[in-house]
């Protein structure tokens, strides 16, 4: 690792290491249906939607009995909550009936589920299981490429690069903390360069004083 690389996560770490997901979850199950419900959503708006849901329907079957709309029911404050509701059911399906009621813990599996993309895929795995993953969301995209850790135009890419840059066992705590300097900080339209604690190691081209 550039010795660059590692100063800026020391510094990321000493800024946000304390912060980790504001998504409320107790297992594989709700971590994979929060994380679902969270695109295009706040966590917080997601906490105030799955806590009331998993109080009374904390398992595939018990989703699955409530139906398309009687889930939308439940979730309509979340944004697209009509396709999630369809996703959310036709996942809880495929896990009663293909995955004998278990939370896959390999990517390709997880994916096969409605709904579950790769980063909804490595939330489930790192964040329930512990399984080394690095998630990547628009803040891990946009933070990890304007600091000139990667230099990656998909998301995918960006992980690859990732996974071969950082030890294993900073994939996990790196995804919390450049998602926190994202949202604190290094935001998508006005970013606060001149706030910024990683002002002179950025290599963001547009980089404001």
């Amino acid at each position: 690792m550039k010795q660059k690389t590692k100063k800026i996560l020391e510094i990321l770490k000493e800024n946000y290491g304390h912060l980790g997901s504001e998504l409320k979850f107790r297992n594989s199950f709700e971590v994979l249906i929060a994380t679902i419900l969270s695109a295009q959503c706040t966590d917080k708006q997601v906490n105030k939607v799955t806590q009331p849901l998993f109080e009374t329907h904390d398992s595939p079957e018990k989703i699955l009995a409530l139906g398309e709309e009687g889930l939308y029911e439940k979730i309509k404050t979340c944004g697209l909550a009509k396709t999630k509701a369809k996703n959310i059911i036709l996942t809880c399906e495929k896990l009663i009936y293909e995955f004998d009621n278990e939370i896959p813990n390999e990517i390709e599996k997880l994916t096969e589920l409605a709904g579950v993309g790769r980063k909804t895929a490595s939330i489930v795995l790192a964040f329930s299981m512990g399984i080394p993953a690095i998630p990547v969301d628009t803040h891990v995209f946009r933070t990890a490429n304007r600091l000139g850790i990667v230099k990656a135009k998909t998301a995918l890419a960006t992980e690859m690069q990732l996974r071969k840059i950082l030890p294993e066992k900073l994939w996990i705590p790196s995804h919390h903390w450049f998602i926190w300097l994202g949202r604190m900080t290094c935001k998508s339209q006005n970013p606060r360069c001149a706030e910024c604690k990683l002002f002179e190691l950025c290599e963001f081209s547009e980089k404001i004083k």
